[in-house]
């Protein structure tokens, strides 16, 4: 049987999916080998071609947006950009992070291998903005790094900007990784939480985008709900998302 996404909202103008984790978007020049791809899922699933209005790492699972046409996909993107599009990630991080802060600190811009670089173009820091707010925490009673016991936190993420491996970069920059970050992360943790407590992914979701539907103009809030291994490791840790 053909592949399927979990779709959240499909009208004649725009589908919105509830992404797995390690799945591409699209074709990427840094994953050559991969053969899956968002994109075609869906238009092979739906039977319409898509043009996606924001991106999602790899890794991170949850609410992804799609116009029908370049057009409706424009209008979403512009949202995007304007800020004007409400976001809501989880995150399981390492430590205890205050209750609530903001995270204000530029990110130099990075591109894709592809990517047309103007002759007036510039990789310089650009301003990137996130708010956090501490849901829950744990200590272990492992020796994981160098303490005796391992202190982890479920954070809800709101990204104000939208930089590339914007949350992953903010919050290595505050020594709070998310788990399961190949790249922004702590090798030791992730590979505790994948051979002791059976979580392989990287732990970041995006739960939650409330936008405006640009034909009909009603704010639309899109929730995708938390799944797989995420969703057993809350219930693990007894961890609630609502709060």
């Amino acid at each position: 049987m053909a592949e399927e996404l979990s779709i959240l909202w499909h009208d004649e103008h725009l589908v919105v999916i509830d992404k797995p984790p390690n799945l591409l978007v699209h074709r990427s020049e840094i994953d050559r080998h991969e053969t899956r791809f968002a994109i075609q899922i869906l238009r092979d699933q739906i039977g319409h071609r898509v043009w996606p209005a924001h991106r999602l790492d790899r890794g991170t699972s949850g609410v992804l947006l799609f116009g029908l046409s370049p057009e409706i996909a424009g209008a979403l993107a512009h949202q995007f950009a304007a800020g004007t599009v409400d976001k809501r990630y989880l995150a399981v991080v390492r430590g205890h992070p205050l209750l609530a802060g903001s995270i204000d600190h530029p990110l130099s811009r990075q591109r894709d291998d592809y990517e047309f670089r103007g002759e007036h173009s510039s990789d310089a820091a650009q301003p990137a903005l996130t708010h956090y707010r501490r849901l829950a925490t744990i200590e272990l009673p492992v020796a994981v790094d160098r303490y005796p016991h391992s202190r982890y936190a479920l954070l809800e993420l709101e990204p104000v900007t939208g930089r590339r491996h914007q949350l992953r970069r903010h919050l290595k920059h505050i020594a709070h990784p998310i788990i399961g970050d190949a790249t922004y992360g702590k090798g030791r943790h992730n590979r505790y939480f994948a051979e002791h407590l059976n979580c392989r992914r990287l732990l970041l979701a995006c739960s939650e985008l409330a936008f405006t539907h640009p034909f009909s103009g009603t704010r639309l809030p899109i929730k995708a709900p938390i799944s797989g291994e995420f969703a057993a490791l809350l219930t693990r840790f007894g961890w609630s998302t609502e709060q």
